[in-house]
């Protein structure tokens, strides 16, 4: 009977859904071409992984609080440019630079909560409007060209962020471990600590939040600014690793997150979040971008995937749901 109950309560679980999915692709990619589970393929899945995956753990968060940022991907393409045109420039140095683009990503992430939270505008609303105030900075600063960023080989900063090295066959890069870093503290606040008590009850039920004592605006504002945060440190990551710093870099990126986090499992409206679950998610869409190329489907089909996984997902979700909450 105990057995029974932990079956039944893992598969209500929202990772549950993700986890299963994860599994299916690896074999029926694996299955199709055995180079997908290649050293070599296994490796650029996870450097590809973690640039995306950084914005998403902090949109589970966001995500979580009844909140979304879809400025992210114009902040991942925005915060190299800025680094590299004060570099370049001989305005700082590149260290000064990255933290130039920081604070300011901070700052923009503190507009968007300001907006969000004081003059009661609909995320969607203000941080749509961010995206393209954001986008076109960008675009200004460097005329859409692309800036030139080769002359960081060799810096501590690069070698701190996508330094590479290999164990056995697997080329692993520095920024895998920030991710598992971020992943681990982000899911530790989230459902281990006081912090994350604050950020569910502010999604799930505001009003009485605040009556609480839980100052659900503060809250929100401080969510928002690790977002763009997030989205600040992984457009330097990917910059640093690509040598390449393009201002339109990153678009589209903010659905694709959006995507990641709901497809492991937390809720849209707000209350319920997984660190895991999101987890599952980064891999379930970059492991599906790499596979169907890999088994010969056009790149371009890659969306039909996504919106497919995303409302199979959905009905799963839903399906577990109600069969929790009506005991079964």
């Amino acid at each position: 009977m105990e057995n029974r109950s932990f079956i039944q309560s893992f598969i209500a679980r929202a990772e549950f859904g993700p986890l299963v999915l994860l599994i299916v692709e690896l074999v029926v990619f694996w299955g199709i071409n055995p180079d997908f589970l290649s050293p070599q393929n296994i490796s650029n899945i996870l450097a590809f992984t973690v640039e995306l995956g950084l914005i998403a753990l902090a949109m589970t968060l966001l995500m979580t609080s009844g909140e979304f940022d879809l400025s992210v991907g114009s902040l991942f393409g925005f915060s190299p440019v800025l680094m590299w045109t004060l570099y370049n420039s001989g305005v700082t140095s590149l260290e000064v630079g990255l933290l130039i683009a920081l604070i300011v990503a901070a700052l923009i992430g503190l507009v968007n909560g300001w907006f969000v939270t004081q003059l009661k505008i609909p995320s969607f609303l203000v941080t749509l409007g961010m995206l393209l105030v954001v986008r076109g900075s960008a675009l200004f600063i460097t005329d859409g060209f692309p800036q030139r960023t080769w002359s960081a080989e060799g810096s501590w900063l690069a070698n701190i962020l996508v330094g590479d090295f290999y164990v056995g066959p697997f080329r692993i890069y520095a920024s895998l471990f920030w991710f598992i870093g971020a992943a681990i503290v982000l899911g530790y606040v989230l459902t281990q600590s006081r912090t994350g008590n604050w950020i569910q009850a502010a999604g799930g039920n505001p009003n009485a939040a605040r009556a609480r004592g839980v100052n659900v605006s503060r809250v929100k504002v401080g969510l928002f600014i690790l977002s763009a945060l997030m989205a600040s440190l992984a457009g330097v990551i990917s910059s640093l690793r690509t040598s390449a710093a393009n201002p339109n870099s990153g678009t589209g990126y903010e659905l694709e997150v959006i995507a990641m986090v709901v497809i492991g499992g937390t809720a849209l409206t707000g209350g319920r979040g997984t660190i895991i679950g999101t987890v599952l998610g980064i891999l379930i869409l970059r492991v599906m971008r790499n596979g169907i190329v890999l088994i010969g489907v056009p790149g371009l089909a890659y969306n039909i995937f996504i919106g497919a996984i995303i409302l199979g997902m959905m009905a799963l979700h839903s399906w577990l749901e109600r069969r929790h909450q009506a005991g079964t």
